[in-house]
């Protein structure tokens, strides 16, 4: 039996789930304007392992999502899961922000691409098929009228980077999934189960996020 604990806070989704062998026991999770994760990221993960009457002890493994995504964002997960597999003897596990975000939703056709909001025209980008294996790897992308004019067939967006650049990008092409826009906890729950059994883990001292693109304080 594998308990894991499951964090993402690479976006504005504070996101805690707690799994039992691939399957979320209890979830929590809030997307707000600002960053609150500092704040709600340790009482969400009280609150999961509380509502699956869980205890620290009965981990096996932490699994947090390492990004692209907010500096701020990757830093506090990532501190705190290093932490906690410090303090119990547990190894950790990392997850593709990306892949998260693509399974938000389910298509039968075409190819997905998870978009998460960069800044400026930009977006963190990476294309998937129907079947989550990334065709593309992950980039800073520029969006522009000619935004991926070499994929063929239907392009499914998902995340708050799609949301951002509707009104840029033509119509026809590209289908919206307004309801997918912040990665979570929940679609952790799988894919750090499968790692976990082939002990697909990081080296908890040395690991560190997948910023993909350099800090820039803000005024």
């Amino acid at each position: 039996m594998a308990i894991i604990l499951n964090l993402e806070t690479a976006t504005k989704n504070c996101s805690v789930g707690i799994a039992k062998d691939g399957a979320t026991l209890a979830l929590n999770e809030f997307a707000g304007e600002g960053y609150t994760h500092a704040e709600k990221l340790h009482v969400f993960i009280e609150d999961v392992l509380k509502e699956a009457g869980l205890d620290f002890k009965d981990l096996k493994a932490i699994a947090v999502s390492k990004g692209p995504g907010s500096y701020t964002g990757l830093r506090i997960g990532v501190s705190a899961a290093k932490g906690l597999c410090y303090a119990l003897n547990i190894p950790l596990i990392a997850i593709d922000t990306l892949e998260l975000l693509a399974r938000k939703i389910t298509v039968d056709s075409g190819v997905i691409i998870p978009m998460i909001d960069a800044r400026r025209m930009e977006a963190y980008t990476a294309i998937f098929d129907t079947a989550y294996t990334k065709l593309r790897e992950t980039k800073a992308e520029i969006i522009g009228d000619n935004f991926f004019d070499d994929v063929v067939g239907t392009i499914h967006l998902v995340g708050d980077g799609a949301a951002k650049y509707h009104e840029v990008l033509p119509a026809g092409k590209f289908v919206y999934h307004e309801n997918a826009v912040y990665p979570s906890a929940g679609e952790m729950a799988l894919l750090s189960f499968n790692k976990y059994k082939i002990s697909d883990t990081v080296d908890v001292a040395y690991f560190e996020p997948f910023y993909l693109k350099d800090f820039i304080a803000g005024k």
